[in-house]
């Protein structure tokens, strides 16, 4: 399997399998592991809507043989470097009381316990990283989507209730993405939100691209707004020249 393409739901459990493997031949059966699947994998693990994710953002508890394990893994299979990471621990949307609002989703090898975010709380998680340029915003969308048609709609107390447990409260998280998320609990065709946010955020993220090209701005949190606001006024200053 090659994961030049990013990691899909069909290979993202096979390399977990693998990585149990390693990691049970690196550290013994008696000494388990966890990982808390978030982001896309979280994504992907649970839901249809997503194709794929170019990382695994995970919280790892384990002994340092994972790390190893993680490495070997990659090295066998050409992964790329950090295809399994915590980086995501360095933005704001991580809470170290994060692991006790997730759910069991698989364990590996009687020796790798695999857990996601339950979709309330991977909803807040998108809603405090809430970048207009990834797919933060069509990740909430697709999430209540799915949890709709599957007779377990989420409702904005539930969300509301996630996000003051996790960050205590709404201050730190953007108008724009509680804006995207009240259309998308007000509306009746979740469906086409989905592919109409899709399609703002390709553009956002073309645009985006152009600024740093060509203006040397490196994306940060701290700046993403304004940057954002750049590339569209320069969009929306092209399009009125034609």
């Amino acid at each position: 399997m090659s994961v030049k393409k990013g990691f899909t739901k069909e290979n993202l459990d096979y390399y977990l399998k693998e990585l149990a493997k390693e990691f049970r031949k690196r550290n013994g059966r008696n000494t388990p592991a966890e990982i808390v699947l978030v982001g896309g994998a979280a994504i992907l693990a649970n839901y249809g809507f997503r194709e794929m994710t170019y990382d695994i953002d995970a919280v790892i508890t384990a002994s340092s043989a994972m790390k190893e394990a993680v490495n070997a893994v990659g090295d066998r299979l050409g992964l790329p470097n950090g295809w399994l990471n915590a980086d995501f621990k360095k933005t704001s949307s991580y809470r170290p009381k994060l692991a006790q609002y997730s759910k069991y989703y698989r364990t590996y090898s009687n020796v790798l316990n695999i857990r996601t975010i339950s979709a309330e709380y991977l909803v807040a998680m998108k809603l405090m990283s809430g970048r207009r340029y990834k797919k933060d915003l069509s990740d909430i969308i697709g999430i209540l989507n799915e949890q709709e048609r599957r007779g377990e709609p989420l409702s904005y107390q539930q969300i509301d209730c996630a996000v003051r447990n996790l960050y205590d409260g709404w201050e730190n998280i953007s108008e724009y993405a509680i804006q995207v998320l009240k259309a998308a609990l007000n509306s009746e065709r979740l469906n086409e939100l989905f592919m109409e946010q899709e399609h703002e955020e390709g553009l956002t993220k073309q645009a985006v691209l152009q600024v740093q090209k060509y203006e040397g701005e490196k994306v940060k949190e701290s700046n993403l707004d304004a940057i954002i606001q750049k590339a569209l006024n320069k969009k929306e200053n092209n399009t009125d020249a034609r």
